[in-house]
């Protein structure tokens, strides 16, 4: 029988990343890039917190400097972390990814490696091997079951959207399953609240398109706070702020109500972010355990979108304030 891990078991990992956080990007730090008066200076001042050369004029050079440096946040805790299915946890999405990426390609007859992102548990190479041979066995059992499903579905509907579908709730489920087998509550409550974000997109994503209520209902996934039922139902009524006013994307469901009657969805949907980060960051007032693990990783994954959404939006001459409205709260 596995030993149990205790939260106490994390405190030399949790005193690691109380230091490590003092390097994370502060909102000030921020605040420099954007207001740098070349592109040369805001890169140099990435490089001065520890980034490689980054240059927005050649976005995938820059997504692989990103990804390199995600990679080595994860090396660097997964030596300290008492159970490595929190460092999973962060990972596995990019299996689902790279999943519909193959079979999209393999739909469209091309090469699915410009799509591909190796930042899963799986090396991507090996996940595209493996699925166009059919050698799904050689996959984790549930991205395995995930991988054949999505398969079937696109190849009786040739519907890559449907096929994606089965693939996200796929994806939810087994990140359900690592909260509960892990038994942390904070991580349930991360996954749920993501469950939630993620259900609220679909239902104004939905209305907007003006897809019917029964296509709202294959796209929602179980295990949020708010039921999918209710979800649905807020569909046919149109009572968003209602159904999410007790909730934490209060403020994101009052972006939605706009979003429907026509303003944009930039804002809406940074405000979904903004919820999950807001809970993630509730970390920071624990003293040890897993949660400031899982919080610090999330707020680094924050902190790569907000550098890419700083350059690509300098390197595009977006007003500064255009750029400040799309960044993601963090941690800090």
């Amino acid at each position: 029988m596995a030993k149990k891990i205790k939260d106490t078991d994390y405190l030399a990992i949790s005193a690691r990343i109380k230091a490590m956080e003092t390097g994370l990007l502060t909102r000030e730090r921020m605040e420099q890039v954007l207001d740098a008066r070349t592109d040369e200076e805001a890169v140099k001042l990435l490089q001065e917190c520890g980034y490689p050369e980054l240059d927005a004029r050649n976005p995938e050079a820059m997504d692989a400097a990103l990804s390199a440096a995600r990679e080595a946040t994860l090396s660097d805790v997964l030596d300290g972390a008492p159970d490595p299915r929190y460092i999973d946890i962060f990972k596995l999405k990019y299996d689902y990814h790279n999943i519909k990426a193959v079979l999209k390609a393999a739909a469209m007859n091309v090469s699915p490696d410009s799509m591909l992102m190796d930042m899963g548990r799986v090396p991507a190479a090996e996940l595209k091997e493996a699925v166009q041979a059919g050698r799904l066995d050689e996959l984790p059992e549930g991205l395995a079951a995930a991988a054949a499903e999505a398969k079937d579905v696109l190849d009786s509907t040739r519907d890559p959207q449907l096929s994606d579908i089965v693939l996200d709730r796929w994806c939810y489920q087994e990140m359900a399953r690592v909260a509960e087998e892990t038994g942390s509550a904070f991580l349930a409550g991360y996954v749920k609240i993501q469950i939630d974000a993620a259900n609220l997109r679909s239902l104004v994503r939905t209305l907007r398109m003006g897809k019917s209520g029964d296509f709202l209902k294959t796209v929602l996934l179980e295990g949020g706070g708010v039921g999918a039922d209710a979800v649905a139902a807020a569909g046919n009524s149109g009572s968003l702020q209602e159904l999410y006013g007790p909730t934490p994307l209060q403020a994101a469901a009052e972006a939605g109500a706009e979003a429907l009657r026509g303003g944009p969805l930039t804002a809406f949907e940074k405000l979904c972010d903004d919820a999950v980060g807001e809970y993630l960051a509730g970390a920071q007032f624990v003293p040890f355990g897993e949660a400031p693990l899982l919080g610090y990783l999330a707020a680094r994954e924050t902190e790569y979108t907000n550098i890419r959404i700083l350059l690509m939006g300098r390197g595009a001459g977006l007003p500064a304030e255009v750029i400040r409205s799309r960044l993601r709260n963090g941690y800090v």
